[in-house]
């Protein structure tokens, strides 16, 4: 009998937990370690945000599920890893630490939110809000509420949102969460009271840190960037791009622009999203020493089988750099999936500005994409234990991704816009065009029938992640 140790229970590793349980949970012993005891939609927290949809909507309790599916539940935060000796050392909720052992290992932690990046940063000890864990979004939510309140007063109220760190990725999250707060102010006969910033590092609007979007060809290709300016031009929502935030205060975002300038942008409202690093495992030898070299990058995510240190004019033309099974390549009982996984570069055009800051929109590898590889690593897990080899494998530069941003939750006079992306990762070999995507395979669309589509995919989701009646014939 082994042991198949996951760690953490998000998209990517309660996917491969959901599929693990389900072919080897009577066979083998299948261990789920979370700080939380459920698993967190975190598409809809931005509903959370602006007072849509209440927090029970989007969680769903853990442990229930993880018993049908053979599952063994710990809850706790994981602190060291020993991968010499095959262990992961957990710190229990309201106990001491107990030390779980694993033959085969999956990283799946998901994001540190790293608001130090930015002093000044965050709900917490800082000025500005977010919307990338539950307590956030109901921060957020209730700073969102306190400035309708101000409206009604008759005030008039500055509300910057996008993300706030000049490496920062998700801008897709910020991107629906200012286009939801748009339309809830227009129902509420408010949105002349507001003036809305749209603020990224992105390189030019509509980027999202995927290198942009382009449909159609010839002559009617129409780009992402002119699809998100129509759409700010209509809702007035104003924007600054090619910046990031240096520091902020009580009412100013104080920033660097792509030229190496420095400015401030004004608020009295700011939902920012931090810079994602890799979660803060302690990577433990056999003698004690630090072995996280050999098993994460500088910022903390898990080097796995992707080529690294490629210049970007290289790696754009080299889609084999893109890891295929999701391995580490020194512990080869080790994977990661999700955010957690190292990847090997950016999508977007990197910019070093004159004063030397890092101003790139970072690979974003959530939702769809986090679930996709959860399910692959444990197919392939799977397949080690039942075949003595691995038989899936899948790069970014090979995947459909898909994305729907809403514009309002109604499901009688909302809007969503709908972005399907194939490959995830432009492979310029295989689509010699703009954007280096299956013209055919990649849209931006606008209307309606998104909004219907957001609702049935937030409703499906909760009952694939819970274990349901024909939960793996729906897509992750």
């Amino acid at each position: 009998m082994a042991t198949v140790a996951i760690i953490g229970a998000g998209f990517a590793g309660h996917t491969a937990a959901l599929y693990l349980g389900h072919r080897l949970g009577r066979d083998h012993h299948i261990v789920m370690i979370s700080k939380n005891d459920y698993f967190l939609y975190l598409p809809s927290l931005v509903w959370v945000g602006v007072g849509h949809m209440p927090p029970e909507k989007v969680r769903v309790p853990l442990k229930p599920v993880y018993d049908r599916m053979h599952v063994h539940f710990v809850q706790g935060t994981a602190r060291e890893v020993h991968p010499d000796e095959n262990y992961v050392l957990v710190e229990k909720a309201g106990g001491g630490p107990v030390r779980v052992n694993y033959d085969y290992l999956l990283v799946a932690t998901g994001p540190k939110l790293n608001f130090e990046g930015t002093p000044g940063l965050g709900p917490q000890h800082g000025h500005t809000l977010s919307i990338c864990c539950l307590n956030h979004a109901i921060q957020c939510r209730d700073a969102y509420g306190q400035c309708i309140e101000r409206m009604k007063r008759g005030e008039r109220v500055r509300m910057v949102i996008g993300v706030g760190h000049p490496r920062s990725t998700c801008q897709g999250a910020a991107f629906e969460y200012i286009t939801n707060v748009h339309k809830d102010l227009v129902k509420l006969g408010l949105r002349d009271r507001a003036e809305l910033m749209w603020f990224s590092n992105e390189p030019a609007i509509g980027d999202f840190g995927v290198g942009g979007v382009y449909t159609g060809s010839g002559s009617r290709v129409r780009s992402s960037e002119d699809f998100t300016t129509s759409i700010f031009r209509e809702f007035d929502i104003k924007w600054q791009v090619r910046k990031g935030a240096r520091h902020v205060v009580a009412d100013r975002v104080c920033w660097e622009d792509y030229e190496g300038n420095f400015g401030e942008t004004e608020y009295d409202f700011a939902m920012l999203i931090p810079q994602f690093i890799g979660s803060p495992l302690k990577y433990i030898g056999r003698n004690g020493e630090d072995v996280s070299s050999k098993l994460v990058n500088q910022d903390g995510f898990v080097i796995v089988d992707g080529f690294y240190g490629l210049p970007y004019e290289r790696l754009v033309y080299t889609p084999e750099a893109w890891p295929a099974t999701y391995q580490n390549p020194n512990y080869r009982n080790i994977f990661a999936a999700g955010i957690a996984f190292a990847a090997p570069g950016s999508i977007s055009v990197p910019h070093i500005t004159r004063n030397g800051t890092n101003m790139t929109a970072s690979a974003p590898r959530t939702g769809m994409v986090s679930g996709t590889i959860g399910r692959l690593v444990a197919k392939n897990i799977i397949s080690l234990l039942e075949q003595g080899r691995m038989t899936h494998q899948e790069r970014m530069t090979e995947m459909f991704s898909a994305c729907i941003a809403s514009m309002s939750g109604s499901l009688w006079d909302g809007s969503a816009v709908s972005i399907t992306l194939f490959p995830t990762v432009p492979n310029f070999l295989r689509y010699r065009n703009r954007c280096g995507r299956d013209p055919f395979g990649t849209r931006i669309e606008i209307g309606l029938a998104g909004a219907w589509m957001k609702r049935m995919i937030h409703t499906t989701m909760l009952w694939k992640v819970q274990g349901n009646l024909g939960w793996r014939i729906i897509p992750e």
